[in-house]
């Protein structure tokens, strides 16, 4: 894995490759200067991507948010064109799969997430994965954010594919209704993500729309425990599953 800049208060990094504890203190110091790195310099960070759903992906150490976009959760159904129901999530994890996962692509950050996240422009041999994902109706355009790829998922639209075959759920409202849920019946109120911790150690927290949350049980006599958002999950050692 490797970051490269070019000019900038971070000329020292000119192109390095580094090991994965190196690479992960290097990009947090670029781009805790937010927005003065981005601006005053060309930052890319390449390597073998790992898929961990729709929109995300990992670098080795480094957890990257596809700027642009919001992808189905990896759970989530959509309603199909003849009235029934489509697993949209697992399509879409699958879809960046097939363009990323295991190939060398390149990222230019463009922010950090609330989560700690970089967010970034990815592609693969010249293919915007962002891009690729809202023209094949498998991602929403994130006007939250951007709006970047408005035109691309008005003609996803148009041609009536993937989540634009009927009316359905956007991720963000699945994912709303999703926390409301479990908050209501968290033993605290509002914080219903579980820390759980496998049996090999390992800590991975699940939110109320993960695949394992209502199979996951919290001891906190283990050290298990209960957070409230997943910045706190991640600032405490709790990584997200990975997909399937």
């Amino acid at each position: 894995m490797c970051v490269t800049s070019a000019g900038g208060a971070a000329d020292l990094l000119k192109t390095r490759c580094f090991g994965n504890s190196v690479l992960a203190g290097v990009v947090t110091v670029c781009l805790s200067a937010f927005p003065a790195c981005t601006n005053a310099q060309s930052t890319t960070i390449s390597g073998s991507a790992e898929i961990v759903d729709g929109d995300t992906l990992r670098l080795g150490p480094v957890t990257i948010r596809i700027h642009g976009i919001d992808a189905p959760e990896s759970d989530q159904d959509c309603a199909g064109r003849n009235g029934g129901r489509w697993r949209c999530g697992n399509a879409a994890t699958k879809s960046m799969t097939r363009l990323a996962d295991g190939r060398q692509i390149e990222c230019s950050p463009t922010d950090r997430d609330a989560y700690g996240r970089i967010v970034a422009v990815c592609d693969v041999e010249g293919v915007d994965l962002g891009g690729s994902l809202v023209a094949s109706g498998l991602a929403w355009a994130f006007r939250r954010y951007s709006d970047d790829y408005v035109d691309a998922e008005a003609d996803a639209r148009h041609r009536g594919v993937g989540i634009w075959q009927a009316e359905t759920q956007t991720a963000w409202d699945f994912r709303s209704d999703g926390w409301a849920r479990a908050s209501a019946s968290a033993p605290r109120e509002g914080c219903p993500i579980k820390g759980n911790i496998a049996r090999d150690g390992e800590r991975i927290y699940h939110t109320p729309w993960s695949s394992s949350y209502s199979r996951t049980k919290i001891d906190e006599s283990k050290g298990e425990r209960w957070f409230c958002d997943e910045a706190e999950a991640v600032a405490a050692g709790w990584r997200a599953p990975r997909s399937r």
